[in-house]
Parts: C-alpha cells; sequence; structure tokens
C-alpha cells in the first residue's frame, strides 16, 4: 500500500507541474493576451510589471490586489474540479494541493526577491526577462520545458 501511495504522489506532481506548464502556456498567456479576458492579468499585469521592474512584480506585497486575487481564484477553482478525485485517490488530490499552495509561494517569492528567483528557479526569470517570453512555462520545475523543448536559456542565467 505504502507502494501504490508513493506512485500516486509522484502522478500527482507530475500530473500538476504538467498542469502548471499547460495552463501557463494556453491559456494565460494564449487566452491571457486579449485584453477582454479574464486571464488578461496575467500578461497585462505581471508581465508589464516584470517587464519594467527588473522581474519585481509589487502587486505580491499588496493584500490580494486583483492580479494576485485572480491567481488565488484560479488556483481554488483548479482544486475544486479535482475535488471528485478525492474520494477515489486522496493521495493524489492532496498532492495536487500542496503543489497549489507551493506554485503560489514559489512564484510569489520569486517576484519579491529576485536574486531567490534568480538563483532558485532561473528558468522563470529568463520567462519574463529573456527575450522571448513565449518560452520557460514552468514556474516551479523546468522538467516539462526541457521535455516539450521550451525551455530557452536567457543572458543572465
Amino acid at each position: 500500500m505504502i507502494v501504490v501511495n508513493l506512485v500516486t504522489i509522484i502522478i500527482a506532481y507530475l500530473y500538476a507541474t504538467f498542469s502548471e506548464w499547460a495552463i501557463h502556456k494556453h491559456i494565460l498567456h494564449g487566452l491571457g493576451k486579449n485584453k477582454n479576458s479574464w486571464f488578461s492579468f496575467h500578461w497585462h499585469s505581471h508581465h508589464k510589471s516584470c517587464r519594467r521592474n527588473s522581474n519585481k512584480d509589487d502587486n505580491y506585497k499588496i493584500f490580494l490586489s486583483l492580479p494576485v486575487r485572480r491567481e488565488i481564484l484560479g488556483l481554488c477553482f483548479l482544486l475544486m474540479i479535482h475535488v471528485p478525485i478525492y474520494f477515489f485517490m486522496p493521495y493524489f488530490y492532496f498532492t495536487l494541493m500542496v503543489c497549489s499552495v507551493r506554485y503560489f509561494y514559489v512564484h510569489q517569492k520569486s517576484h519579491i526577491n529576485i536574486k531567490w528567483g534568480i538563483q532558485k528557479i532561473p528558468w522563470h526569470y529568463d520567462h519574463h526577462m529573456g527575450k522571448d517570453q513565449d518560452a520557460n512555462w514552468g514556474v516551479t520545475t523546468d522538467i516539462w520545458d526541457i521535455i516539450l523543448k521550451t525551455r530557452k536559456k536567457g543572458i543572465k542565467t
């Protein structure tokens, strides 16, 4: 049973990080570039702020600013639609919960403490500050960028 639970946790982690990659690429950048989209905060606020401020986004310093609120609501929505999984695979669901909290923490910290972000998740720094902002879709890991060949190293990393 322990082996099954461990395998379930590993699969959930891979699912969560792939979902992070795919949502970032196809929804936050795909739909988010349209100013009338609910997801426009990502491109028109978050990316704009990061480019102007050497990857710093002060929205994370403002309690529940609109972009931060939308990011949190998006994570909560994703967890809500996965609730049925809890009844069949609770370890899978709890791993998704941990990955969601980890995502928000890592993403927020990388845009408040820039040096930490460059050291710990350089691919995300490259995503914002590199020549091509339509690459490096992973936030907490670059594994899917490497596998899917969307990892592009920037000048500083």
